[in-house]
């Protein structure tokens, strides 16, 4: 068996993303499928690989070595994951398909037409930290969106991520896409190489901490596509009405504090200090999420009469950091703040850009905070916790950008593609340019309705 260093992986992968260029966009479709088949197929074979992944952190957890929020992460057999997870092809393979739509079309002269025409990247370099569900779910949108991928999953999910990329290669043998269209990696020094051939690779997105993304910004002259923290706030408004700030702050906190999307921040307008506040404290503290109050919240706090039997250890002081933390676990900051313009200013200072939420019934509030945060997802009433690429009816995400360029936000299919200009000249002698100008012919720049590049069908 040939072993590939990371300069074959990666010539490879441009080659087959060329290659697949020519191939019937329908043929992606059939390709998917193929690989649900086939992942189903390996499903016994592959969780037993997951459950000794699992055994093998749940060692480095009790050691210390190792969160217990990563060991979540990397379960690909609870609760529906396995299920949603195939679901999720199913859901890319139903989408429309992006590649090809004109986004601009100009008649400059007679018979010369320009399209600006959705194409895809090219080579993807995809790096992500425990969840290996995250090879399927970006395979499904490379395929779908004509990018070939290379994958680095984390050495905690090595044996899982090993088997689902034979399965996906095991379906795409069955089509006419390049076995090598998606391919897995498992090391660091392949990592490191990979960032070095911007000549083979397009386009870098590293899913995972911080320090993750940080790294691979630093490393690479490769454009990065990716978010650091997940720090979401929600802001329970002057205006806002108490069983939604309750249902709201609740979900977007306990429903899954280990993603991304989770909050990590309340803010709270000095008006609901006491009315609102007490309400939602009492929620979170049987949810038993600890909280971490600044003096204002934590002094409307110990006048709850009675007290929780849980106040005492679950209620105590912030600290400055506690407002740039991503706990990703059960433990929420709160700040009181006197007004909603200071709210905004304290999101924008403190987070990272990824999804916040304000509670009101004020229109006005509602625009003004919308307009104001700069975020990737600003949500009126809603849990931050749909910030989710199948949430959004993209089928899945291959991340959650919080850049400003390109893609922000869940990206989906539409982030996967960019663009390029076809030109054609129907003219018995073509078209050049030194026709045109001063004292010749001028362009016409005459606006066409098309959804298609006519000479491409």
């Amino acid at each position: 068996m040939t072993t590939f260093n990371a300069h074959d992986i990666a010539k490879a992968a441009k080659s087959a993303f060329q290659e697949a260029q020519l191939i019937p966009s329908s043929e992606r479709v059939v390709a998917l499928n193929e690989i649900r088949k086939s992942l189903e197929a390996h499903k016994a074979e592959i969780i037993r690989a997951n459950e000794e992944d699992l055994r093998e952190a749940d060692v480095e957890v009790k050691a210390g070595k190792m969160s217990a929020t990563l060991l979540k992460r990397l379960d690909l057999n609870r609760g529906d994951k396995w299920d949603s997870m195939l679901q999720g092809i199913l859901d890319v393979a139903a989408l429309p398909d992006p590649t090809g739509n004109v986004s601009y079309a100009s008649e400059l002269d007679d018979d010369l037409e320009l399209y600006r025409v959705a194409c895809p990247i090219g080579v993807l370099l995809v790096i992500f930290e425990a969840r290996p569900e995250v090879v399927v779910n970006i395979a499904s949108l490379a395929i779908k969106s004509g990018n070939a991928a290379i994958l680095k999953g984390g050495k905690e999910s090595n044996r899982t991520t090993t088997l689902l990329a034979k399965a996906i290669s095991a379906g795409l043998l069955k089509t006419a896409i390049p076995e090598s269209y998606i391919q897995a990696i498992q090391t660091r020094a392949e990592v490191s190489s990979l960032l070095e051939l911007d000549q083979y690779i397009d386009l870098v997105i590293p899913r995972g901490s911080n320090s993750l993304v940080r790294n691979i910004q630093n490393n690479t002259r490769i454009p990065v596509m990716g978010h650091a923290d997940g720090l979401c706030s929600v802001f329970v408004d002057e205006h806002a009405d108490v069983t939604k700030a309750v249902r709201v702050v609740l979900d977007s906190k306990i429903d899954y504090p280990a993603a991304c999307n989770a909050s990590e921040t309340l803010i709270l307008h000095e008006s609901v200090v006491y009315t609102i506040w007490p309400t939602v404290a009492e929620a979170l503290l049987k949810a038993n999420v600890k909280l971490l109050c600044d003096s204002v919240s934590l002094d409307a706090l110990k006048q709850l009469s009675p007290k929780p039997s849980n106040f005492e250890s679950l209620v105590s002081p912030s600290t400055p950091s506690s407002y740039d933390t991503e706990h990703l676990d059960l433990i929420l900051s709160v700040i009181v703040l006197p007004s909603i313009q200071s709210a905004i200013q304290f999101i924008n200072s403190h987070s990272s850009h990824h999804t916040d939420s304000i509670v009101t019934e004020s229109d006005v509030a509602a625009s003004t905070f919308c307009r104001g945060v700069d975020s990737a997802g600003t949500y009126v009433n809603a849990s931050t916790r749909f910030a989710d690429g199948f949430r959004y009816g993209f089928g899945t995400e291959v991340g959650i950008s919080t850049g400003r360029i390109h893609a922000r936000g869940p990206v989906g299919l539409d982030g996967l593609v960019t663009y390029k200009y076809m030109m054609k000249s129907k003219a018995p002698s073509g078209h050049i340019v030194g026709e045109f100008g001063t004292g010749k012919k001028q362009y016409k720049h005459k606006p066409l309705s098309v959804a298609t590049v006519p000479f491409l069908e």
